[in-house]
C-alpha cells in the first residue's frame, strides 16, 4: 500500500466535501461545481481504491468503514493546508514584522516601546513571540531575533543591542535599610553562575517565594511581597513608573550583552529595517547603569 498511487487531490477534495455534509449536491454547491462533477469524481476514487467509500442514506449519503477511514485522514490533511494557506495569507501583509525575544526582555523592555514603534511607523503590525526555539532568521519565520547569545548563522547580521544585569528592586515607598523577604527565579539560585552570587550577598535573607518565571518575581514585588532579584531589562518599566526602586546597598551582577540579528543585504520589506534602526535608537536611549 505504501507504493500505492496517490488519488488526484480533486477527488479527494470532493470526498472530503460530501463526506462532511453528508451530501454530494451540498458538496457541488459548496465547490461551485455540479452534482454530476462530484458524483463522477467520488465513482473514479472509488474505483482506484477498489472499494465503495458512500452508501445512499434518504436524500443523502453516509460513509462505509472505508469511507470513514480515509475520511479522518484526508480530513486532517486538508485542514493542515488550509491553515498553511492562511499563514501564507497573513504574511502578505505589508505591514507585518515578525520579532522573536525571550519573555523577559519583551515583557519589560520591549512591550512598553511597541506604541512608540507604531507612532514611528504607521503601517506595522508586529508580531512579537517569546518562542525562542524559533531563532532562526530568514525569510518567512522571523525578521528580527532579540537574544542572550549572538546567533553566528550564515547570512545573518548579529549586533550588540542592550546591556543587561541582576538588581534588587523593592516598592517604591520602601523605606531605606528596611528590612524583606527575597522573591527570585529558581533557575538563578541553582546556577553554577548566579547561585553563589546570591549565597553571598543575599544568603541571609528569608525567602518569601521562589518562582518559576521571571516575570512572577517581578509581579510579586510589585505587589509588595518582598525584595526581588531580576534582570534590568525585565523591570525596566516598573523602575521608570515609579511602581518600584532599585536597592543600591546590594551589588549587582552583569548578565552581560544581548543581541539583536536580522538578515544580511536586502530585507524582505523596507519596514523591517525601518523596525531594526528604530530598536537601535532605542536601544541607545536606554537608561545606562
Amino acid at each position: 500500500m505504501s507504493n500505492a498511487r496517490l488519488p488526484s487531490f480533486k477527488f479527494l477534495i470532493g470526498f472530503e466535501a460530501a463526506a462532511r455534509l453528508g451530501s454530494y449536491s451540498r458538496a457541488a454547491e459548496e465547490l461551485c461545481v455540479s452534482q454530476s462533477a462530484v458524483s463522477h469524481q467520488i465513482a473514479q476514487l472509488e474505483l482506484q481504491l477498489g472499494q465503495p467509500l458512500f452508501r445512499r442514506k434518504g436524500r443523502g449519503v453516509e460513509l462505509t468503514v472505508a469511507g470513514m477511514l480515509l475520511h479522518d485522514s484526508v480530513g486532517k490533511s486538508l485542514e493542515q493546508i488550509r491553515h498553511g494557506l492562511s499563514r501564507i495569507e497573513t504574511y502578505l501583509d505589508d505591514g507585518l514584522v515578525t520579532l522573536v525575544c525571550p519573555a523577559p526582555i519583551a515583557s519589560g523592555w520591549l512591550q512598553p516601546r511597541v506604541e512608540q514603534l507604531r507612532q514611528a511607523h504607521p503601517a506595522l503590525c508586529p508580531i512579537i513571540s517569546i518562542d525562542e526555539s524559533a531563532r532562526f532568521v530568514d525569510e518567512l519565520d522571523v525578521d528580527i531575533a532579540i537574544t542572550r547569545e549572538p546567533l553566528r548563522q550564515e547570512g545573518v547580521v548579529d549586533m550588540p543591542f542592550l546591556t543587561d544585569e541582576l538588581i534588587a528592586v523593592g516598592p517604591a515607598g520602601l523605606p531605606e535599610g528596611a528590612d524583606m523577604e527575597l522573591l527570585c527565579l529558581e533557575e538563578d539560585l541553582t546556577s553554577d553562575r548566579i547561585g553563589p552570587f546570591i549565597r553571598e550577598h543575599f544568603g541571609g535573607l528569608r525567602k518569601a517565594a521562589i518562582y518559576d518565571d521571571p516575570r512572577l518575581v517581578l509581579d510579586a514585588a510589585v505587589r509588595g511581597r518582598g525584595m526581588a532579584l531580576v534582570s534590568r531589562l525585565l523591570a525596566d518599566e516598573a523602575l521608570r513608573t515609579g511602581q518600584l526602586k532599585e536597592l543600591p546597598t546590594y551589588p549587582r551582577f552583569a548578565l552581560g550583552t544581548v543581541w539583536i540579528a536580522r538578515a544580511e543585504g536586502p530585507l524582505r520589506l523596507p519596514l523591517v529595517q525601518d523596525v531594526f534602526d528604530s530598536l537601535l535608537l532605542m536601544a541607545q536611549d536606554n537608561p545606562k547603569t
